[in-house]
């Protein structure tokens, strides 16, 4: 029996045009207060605080990095900065070596004074032909 795998899990649904809620309330609650403001202070104070709030509103509502939204990102970081933390170290009790630097005096090494072996195939390679040919 074949099952459908759902898609797109984590999509919100278009609720206002173009908005999903979730921005619609970032950008309305923005035009909300640039609205009072609007009737509360002078007119060069009401500008600076709508463009601050406008560029605030619509980074929360539409600035994705790494693909997180940034409210995610800015509740990450404010929970990783409360949340108490321990850290734990211990200690490693090892004396303390000092080493001086020897200077080595380069001798001539005859060639007769080095007995060299001459290895044959190791085991394993005499294993891997055996299993390549299946041979025994």
């Amino acid at each position: 029996m074949r099952f459908v795998v759902p898609q797109f899990i984590e999509y919100e649904a278009k609720v206002v045009g173009p908005l999903t809620f979730r921005q619609f309330v970032y950008v309305g609650i923005a035009a909300a207060i640039c609205f009072i403001l609007y009737f509360s202070v002078p007119f060069s104070l009401f500008l600076v605080a709508c463009v601050v709030l406008g560029i605030g509103a619509l980074a929360l509502a539409f600035l994705k990095i790494g693909g997180r939204s940034l409210p995610t990102i800015l509740a990450n970081f404010l929970r990783f900065n409360l949340a108490p933390k321990m850290y734990i170290w211990r200690r490693k009790e090892e004396a303390i070596t000092i080493f001086k630097k020897e200077e080595i005096k380069k001798e001539e090494v005859k060639e007769e004074e080095l007995p060299l072996k001459i290895a044959e195939k190791s085991q394993l390679k005499k294993l891997r032909t055996k299993i390549e040919t299946k041979t025994k």
